[in-house]
């Protein structure tokens, strides 16, 4: 009986082992599959939302129409602004075409359409544009404000995702932004609508950029902050006149190089004639050379060692082009010359200090 019992019990002890283990097995085997079949849902989902958005902005190509070129046309002859209304997400994306208009050269501003029909109407003067944006072209605010837009006598430009609606009918210039299905699964929060608008936006303010000419230089008036803006209008003439600006004559005995190197901390001289032409460069590498050579320093004197051909770059040529020479050649720092007259350096640190970088 005791045998009997003892067996017994180690059978269960086997049973129950050999359950947990199964059991372990299969929940680790659960866990991976949950895991794996979630990271695979959640990556098909995003490229899903990419493939239908991008599917919206390609299908904007057949709205680019009389429409699309009337209202470039209208906006660029027109001496007033450009007011552009919305409401809800459309609002927002009317925020950010503003922002692009004006940092392009169209003047803009923004008007909610809700605090339009409560007295920020009082924007609107009488040669300004007005656009409002919409995806139904039916929302009860924009139907308030459009026949007050009309009373005003504005030219009123409806960028809307409904060729039937209220807003598309009544606007003096129509912007198609009709999309086949919007990426939110339920076909119901604005995402593909919201992305068609701020690309026709886009649309908008490059083709005003084509036909004003607005190049580089306008941009770089209207973006003097940061980076950005710098790397446009900061010039080499700006940045090296803080530095010190050493220099030796060609007969000048190597204690007295050294001894200008050091004190002006830039681990370089220019080497110039009595009428400050630039004749050539030492460095500390030129130094480093000579010293290997063994060369009796007593008798060396600065063209002895200068390098007649330095990388050199114009006190008027932008912080960006003195950037590009570093790079393209390695180095750390330029000599800065207008035409044959030394004028000084400029090092890769005042670059960065700068934000070119």
């Amino acid at each position: 009986m005791d045998e009997f019992t003892t067996n017994q019990k180690s059978d269960n002890v086997d049973f129950v082992k050999n359950l947990t283990d199964r059991m372990v097995f299969a929940l680790r085997k659960n866990i991976f599959l949950r895991q794996f079949m979630t990271t695979t849902f959640i990556q098909e989902a995003a490229i899903r939302t990419l493939q239908l958005e991008a599917d919206s902005i390609a299908g904007l190509q057949q709205y680019i129409n009389e429409s699309f070129v009337k209202a470039v046309e209208t906006i660029a002859s027109s001496k007033g602004r450009m007011v552009i209304s919305g409401i809800g997400k459309s609002a927002i994306i009317a925020q950010k075409i503003v922002a692009t208009l004006n940092s392009t050269g169209t003047a803009s501003v923004f008007m909610h359409a809700a605090d339009a029909i409560h007295g920020d109407l009082g924007m609107v003067q009488e040669q300004d544009i007005v656009m409002i944006i919409s995806k139904s072209g039916e929302s009860p605010e924009i139907k308030v404000l459009l026949p007050l837009i009309k009373n005003f006598g504005n030219i009123l430009i409806g960028m809307v995702g409904n060729d039937q609606s209220f807003l598309a009918k009544q606007s003096d210039i129509f912007l198609n932004t009709t999309v086949t299905q919007e990426a939110c699964p339920n076909n119901l929060a604005p995402t593909s609508s919201t992305t068609a608008q701020m690309v026709m936006g886009d649309a908008l303010a490059v083709a005003l950029m084509e036909i004003r000419g607005f190049n580089s230089d306008d941009f770089a008036k209207l973006h003097p902050g940061g980076s950005l803006g710098k790397r446009l209008y900061l010039r080499v003439q700006d940045l090296y006149i803080h530095n010190e600006q050493p220099k030796v004559k060609s007969e000048t005995v190597l204690r007295e190089v050294i001894m200008e190197m050091t004190s002006k901390r830039l681990g370089a001289t220019a080497v110039t004639d009595e009428k400050n032409k630039l004749l050539g460069i030492i460095t500390d590498g030129d130094l480093r050379r000579m010293l290997e050579k063994n060369v009796m320093a007593a008798n060396v004197i600065a063209k002895d060692i200068m390098s007649i051909h330095p990388k050199t770059i114009d006190a008027d040529a932008l912080a960006v082009e003195a950037l590009d020479v570093l790079r393209t050649n390695d180095i750390s720092q330029l000599v800065v010359v207008s035409g044959d007259q030394y004028k000084g350096f400029i090092h890769l640190h005042d670059l960065i200090r700068e934000g070119i970088i």
